[in-house]
């Protein structure tokens, strides 16, 4: 086991580009990320498939004399599996998991548990339908394989309000009247549900459509526990869109058809926060060119907004979410006749777009879905090209509220290791001592207060000003990483002639008052725009004596008379 993990890190490689957090996860042969997720540890993590070559486990000395004997022998050497992939703030690359199933399976959706972990839903390649309950480190809890006698495909993996799932996709058309699934009409190609609990119990499976050919595409959950279906009906030469609501049960609540001259094709529905519902659809133009089309509407059916959104080059929004303001962060791909990049845009509450970027080299790259994370970027898995390859890679984007990549979060280490560049000489001289947690501590006695003072010196005020000339643009330089600078106070335990309470409350006071007096200096001897950007940052605190210097058991009152400065980061 332990060989096979080394071999597996080696054929496997992570490419990230400079500081952008972009990350290719390269694989031999077509691999893909199809939905993403953020853990509660914040990382990111997206499901997909990626394709492995499985060495025969017969005798390599076997002989055939029979062409289909060995094909038979080698059919199930190569497919896809589910993948799973974690990502940290860093763009590092800590967790790279195929899910071995007895049949070649596609994961195409994740749903976090409350206990960190997933749920996993795909499709074999033998038309069998899975839901996988996992823990967080991508360990299988439970296994449900489901589906008719005849070939099922899913489409997506809805969460629901009580911890359970649905599952929507498509399932052949059954002529068999011992399925119980059965209904006269129905043809082709029919809308397939399968509702079930938290715990992976089948709460009941359907089947709706028409005599032509229907796939369920896309559920979303109501405020009142009903489901929102999107599907579509291919016929002759047309494809229509097809909205339908249903009872918690799965019984039909109503319909409503989108018919057009020209083919619809639909991505995504989701619930707004107003308790409506948007829908993500391409109509193609006069020119056969796809265009992205926004429809808002009610859970009566109500059309709020159609909103068609035109661009130069074909278009498509794969998978959409709202921010907590009304606006919203949409994702796909945009081509032209020779390539296709992938398509983040970013709109306002009216469906108007706001901005637009493309991502991706000379070839095929697409985003295929998208989550919004705690902090308001934006993470994006999808497929990734390189110029000349013919084989697609599992990416991950992390995007800012502009449609521009987000930079990779610095490592803490990378962070001190500068700052201990940056004060070399200070600490050589023994002024100064700097921590790997962030932490920076005077050791000069002239910089420490006196008794019961708070008023900085002009020795203090000095060394604040060569100081904080190298500290602030070095935190301004490196901002997106920069969460706050506290600037703490801190005293000796002893006031004389005072009782506990009064001894710590006075000492508290006259700890916020060297905190605000060294936090004041330096923010006072920054320009404007330094100024506005330390109002984010910058956090002053009186610590009391809690943090007093100790030194062989005992209280060093001189030393503890001080500021001390911490930076955390994001």
């Amino acid at each position: 086991m332990r060989i096979f993990i080394i071999l597996f890190l080696l054929l496997t490689s992570l490419y990230s580009k400079g500081s952008d957090f972009s990350v290719v996860i390269n694989k031999p042969f077509n691999d893909a990320l199809l939905d993403i997720t953020q853990d509660y540890d914040r990382q990111i993590s997206a499901v997909g498939f990626s394709r492995e070559y499985k060495q025969s486990s017969n005798n390599q000395s076997n002989t055939y004399t029979n062409a289909f004997d060995y094909l038979s022998s080698v059919a199930d050497a190569h497919g896809p599996q589910m993948q799973l992939v974690k990502i940290d703030k860093y763009a590092n690359l800590t967790l790279n998991k195929a899910t071995k199933m007895s049949s070649f399976s596609e994961a195409i959706a994740v749903i976090k548990t409350p206990s960190n972990g997933y749920f996993v839903g795909g499709y074999t390649l033998d038309g069998s339908l899975i839901i996988l309950k996992l823990d967080s480190n991508g360990n299988i809890i439970f296994n449900k394989s489901f589906g008719t006698k005849n070939y099922d495909r899913m489409n997506n993996l809805v969460k629901l309000s009580d911890g359970g799932v649905l599952a929507i996709g498509s399932s052949i058309t059954s002529r068999s009247t011992h399925d119980g699934l059965f209904e006269t009409g129905l043809g082709l190609n029919d809308i397939y549900l399968t509702r079930f609990s938290k715990d992976g119990r089948k709460l009941w499976s359907k089947k709706y459509g028409t005599q032509y050919d229907d796939r369920g595409i896309d559920a979303v959950e109501a405020f009142d526990g009903s489901i929102l279906v999107l599907s579509t009906t291919s016929y002759e030469n047309n494809k229509n869109v097809t909205l339908m609501r249903i009872t918690e049960n799965g019984n039909k609540v109503w319909l409503k058809h989108y018919m057009a001259d020209e083919v619809i094709t639909p991505y995504k529905i989701i619930k707004l926060r107003d308790n409506n519902f948007l829908v993500s659809l391409t109509q193609k133009d006069e020119m056969k060119k796809e265009q992205i089309r926004l429809i808002k509407f009610d859970l009566q059916k109500n059309v709020l907004i159609d909103q068609k959104i035109h661009t130069a080059y074909s278009s498509g929004l794969k998978d959409i979410k709202e921010y907590s303001d009304g606006s919203l962060v949409g994702v796909g791909y945009v081509n032209d006749t020779y390539n296709t990049d992938a398509l983040v845009m970013m709109l306002d509450s009216g469906l108007d777009m706001l901005h637009q970027e493309h991502y991706g080299e000379e070839n095929y790259d697409i985003f295929n879905a998208v989550t919004i994370l705690h902090n308001s970027q934006a993470a994006a898995a999808g497929i990734y090209t390189y110029k000349d390859s013919q084989e697609s890679n599992m990416w991950v984007v992390k995007l800012n509220r502009d449609a521009t990549i987000a930079q990779k979060s610095i490592n803490s280490v990378n962070i001190y290791e500068e700052l201990v560049k940056l004060f070399k000489d200070e600490i050589a001289s023994g002024k100064m001592i700097i921590k790997e947690d962030l932490s920076i501590e005077f050791m000069d006695s002239a910089l420490y207060f006196k008794v019961s003072q708070y008023e900085l010196t002009d020795k203090q005020k000095i060394y604040l000003d060569k100081f904080s000339t190298k500290l602030i643009p070095f935190l301004h330089r490196t901002q997106e990483y920069i969460n706050t600078l506290e600037i703490n106070g801190h005293t000796s335990s002893e006031w004389n002639g005072d009782n506990f309470t009064s001894r710590y409350l006075k000492n508290e006071k006259l700890s916020m008052n060297r905190s605000y007096s060294t936090l004041s200096h330096i923010f006072k001897n920054q320009d404007l725009k330094k100024q506005i950007w330390l109002t984010n940052i910058l956090k002053g605190s009186g610590l009391s004596y809690s943090k007093k210097i100790m030194r062989s058991e005992n209280e060093n009152r001189e030393k503890s008379r001080r500021v001390s400065f911490k930076i955390i980061l994001k």
